[in-house]
């Protein structure tokens, strides 16, 4: 039977790359995006009855809800969302203005948790259902110059954990995804944000552009594979509650990992002192 996806941020790579693959294994989508003009230019070639495009910021509370009726008003229910609309602010972290770290937290943290709220009374109705998050490589380690970006991951990542601790039950599985580098369009000048502000301090380091803008074009992961990937994520009877994305996210999450857990049985000692007589 074949499934409903929603996802947002399907204007470009992976979400664009996600909504290609759920269509080609012959599932419906509703592909959504701030710019609609984008996503239909992304996904052109992928039209078809199965396929739905609506417009949708994923900072306005109202059009999230409003975007998950219209998802099960036109196919009758939801069986995956793709939390994927997001970007990257890019900065030392005391350059960074509260202004625009509050946006970035709007959009890939509080964006989730609105896209999360409006469809899983549906799931819930259902009994069923599947919720993928992404998250990013810099979602479980500390990337310089990305301390509010990783701030909206990491805390996605929290959230998505706990939450699958309670939709369990009514069989709604959640997984978040850590994607490593891929060859979107996240770090393009257009999408890509950094402050305005500088402090002499940090000068001698080079600008957090400089350093980060040199990625685009050159990332290792390939959108249309990431999006076939989910698609398997999808039909395994208990997907993973977290998937590491690409090679290179391997390469750089396994020993962050290791690391913590040196860290922590270092000190065990110490840790056990302060219980309670």
């Amino acid at each position: 039977m074949s499934k409903v996806w929603l996802i947002t941020g399907a204007g470009s790579g992976l979400g664009a790359g996600a909504a290609k693959a759920a269509l080609k294994a012959g599932d419906r989508v509703v592909a959504t995006g701030r710019n609609i003009d984008k996503v239909r230019a992304a996904l052109h070639d992928a039209v078809s009855e199965n396929l739905v495009i609506l417009q949708l910021d994923v900072g306005n509370e109202a059009q999230a809800k409003s975007v998950a009726d219209e998802a099960v008003k036109r196919f009758g229910h939801i069986d995956v969302l793709v939390n994927n609309a997001g970007y990257s602010l890019l900065g030392n972290f005391e350059e960074l203005s509260m202004q625009d770290i509050e946006q970035q937290l709007s959009t890939n943290l509080f964006g989730v948790m609105h896209m999360m709220r409006a469809v899983l009374p549906f799931m819930r109705i259902q009994q069923s259902g599947h919720i993928i998050n992404i998250s990013s490589a810099a979602g479980v380690i500390g990337f310089k110059h990305c301390g509010a970006y990783s701030a909206s991951k990491f805390a996605v990542e929290g959230l998505s954990l706990s939450v699958a601790q309670e939709v369990g039950q009514f069989h709604i599985k959640i997984t978040v995804v850590e994607p490593g580098f891929f060859r979107t369009d996240l770090l393009d000048d257009q999408n890509a944000k950094y402050p305005t502000n500088s402090i002499a301090d940090y000068a001698h380091e080079g600008s957090s552009r400089n350093m980060w803008s040199g990625y685009h074009g050159t990332q290792l992961g390939d959108s249309t594979k990431f999006g076939e990937a989910l698609v398997k994520l999808t039909s395994m009877a208990v997907p993973p509650q977290i998937f590491v994305a690409g090679s290179d996210a391997l390469a750089m999450i396994s020993p962050a990992i290791e690391a913590r857990l040196q860290a922590v049985h270092a000190h065990e000692e110490l840790s056990r002192s302060t219980d309670g007589a």
